[in-house]
């Protein structure tokens, strides 16, 4: 165990890396670099930002070695640490009114109840922070590092509604620390998570109105409706938004991307898809996302996926195998000869996936898919999303189906780096369940039409071989 905090145990040492060469090894502890402690990942980073560095370091019998290193600008030194932000983690302190965490059934495991508000975890994961759990210090610190960009839950400009919106008396006076972002050129994103009745309306318009000024720091502001699951009980009454609020939603957020759009030629201001689907609005053309600068929180995602699934259409239709297998099934003429594949997703997105799905088979004619919208019983109807998908709804729903040889998940309602699901139900127990094979599809469009047309493979077989250009698409609506 290190003796303090600001000691730090190496867990992994990339080989061929500058740490190998100098004989760091796993269990070593990094103690300074240039004569100072590194309090966490902020520290380490900025001092990576040189072409000579000392870094000294504890063996596990006690010796302390100081390495003198000349390297490139800002190379890294190829090694992880047992704690990742090198620190301990940072909870939230807010009773936001939209929390989602808060709404969590019971019984889920213990990683899923934490909330953070780590200013930190901002920039290493995206995550978004309320500034309510920042101090001067950190401000200083991310000005002085050029640490960039930070992730804000804006959620409203008015102080007082702020305040009211995340139970905390220091929340209005916290958007402050945005001044002070603005005014040192720290570039930003943004984050407003709509609740009927609240930040809607004229406050939605107000808020958009204070943060359009903050261009071009502020790079991008999305406007997502709140999550509302069956487990709000003792909470603040949150009404779904409906159709005629979406469209009204969608009307104000329009109107400030055309004034950021001539006068700063980006949009800025983005909608999530939720509010094209619930007003039944066709989603913008692609060159209104900006890049996808906030496909994370939902804006833009069915725009890419049918662009990307336009592209694996194209790609596959040019394959020597699947030319060959289209061309048998056409002289056969046998129905019984396609393929048969089921897929999971969301009701949400349900409609453009069976859409899509219908495009695949047009041109692939030799497989048959079936799309099953999963209802969201674990949480509750009203979450539609793909993400929150859990194992034990995926097999009550599906037990008695045909799914023919096999059954396509989506990657994103998996943990990240775990086949789980939020139920703690594993992808191999759903298959044993169903009895059918069950692959995980990836997140992208092109990625989506190989589960498709090629039924009999394992889709991470197929992806593993896959160029990470074609590998990183959105799934999550």
């Amino acid at each position: 165990m290190p003796a303090n905090k600001h000691e730090h145990i190496i867990k992994y040492v990339e080989p061929g890396s500058i740490a190998e060469e100098m004989e760091i090894e796993i269990g070593d502890v990094l103690l300074m670099i240039n004569e100072k402690p590194i309090r966490d990942i902020f520290d380490y980073h900025y001092f990576m930002q040189d072409d000579f560095i000392t870094v000294v370091i504890r063996k596990p019998d006690g010796e302390e070695w100081e390495l003198e290193i000349e390297k490139e600008y800002d190379e890294e030194l190829g090694i992880t640490f047992e704690n990742g932000l090198m620190d301990n983690y940072r909870s939230c302190y807010n009773k936001c009114v939209f929390c989602f965490i808060d709404q969590n059934p019971p019984g889920m495991r213990e990683t899923i109840y934490f909330k953070d508000d780590d200013s930190r975890l901002s920039f290493l994961q995206g995550n978004y922070i309320t500034l309510t759990n920042m101090s001067d210090e950190d401000v200083e610190r991310i000005i002085e590092y050029k640490l960039a960009p930070i992730n804000i839950s804006v959620h409203t400009t008015n102080p007082k509604l702020r305040c009211e919106m995340l139970h905390n008396r220091f929340a209005g006076e916290a958007l402050k620390k945005i001044d002070r972002f603005y005014e040192a050129g720290i570039p930003m994103n943004g984050q407003i998570v709509l609740c009927k009745g609240l930040n809607d309306g004229a406050e939605l318009d107000r808020t958009l109105s204070d943060l359009i000024k903050y261009l071009p720091y502020m790079e991008s502001v999305s406007v997502v409706p709140v999550g509302l699951s069956d487990y709000r009980d003792g909470l603040c009454k949150l009404e779904p938004f409906e159709p005629k609020d979406a469209a009204e939603t969608i009307d104000i957020i329009e109107k400030y991307q055309r004034i950021a759009f001539e006068k700063y030629g980006t949009h800025f201001i983005h909608a999530s898809d939720e509010w094209y689907i619930t007003a039944g609005r066709d989603f913008p053309n692609e060159d209104n996302y900006d890049g996808y600068i906030q496909l994370e929180n939902g804006v833009g995602m069915c725009r890419l996926f049918m662009t990307e699934v336009e592209e694996g259409i194209s790609l596959y239709s040019e394959d020597e195998d699947i030319l060959k297998r289209i061309e048998v099934f056409k002289k056969s003429k046998e129905s019984h000869e396609r393929a048969r594949v089921s897929l999971i997703t969301g009701r949400i997105s349900a409609p453009l996936i069976t859409a899509m799905t219908k495009k695949v088979m047009e041109h692939f004619p030799y497989v048959d898919v079936r799309v099953y919208p999963i209802v969201n019983h674990f949480f509750g109807e009203r979450i539609t999303v793909t993400g929150l998908i859990t194992g034990g709804d995926i097999i009550d729903q599906l037990k008695d189906m045909d799914l023919g040889e096999k059954l396509i998940v989506p990657s994103v309602s998996l943990k990240a780096d775990e086949d789980i699901f939020l139920d703690d139900v594993t992808l191999d127990e759903v298959a044993e369940s169903l009895k059918i094979k069950v692959d995980v599809s990836s997140e992208s469009g092109v990625d989506f039409v190989r589960s498709l047309v090629f039924p009999e493979k394992s889709e991470r077989i197929l992806r593993a071989a896959m160029p990470d250009e074609l590998n990183h698409g959105l799934y999550e609506q």
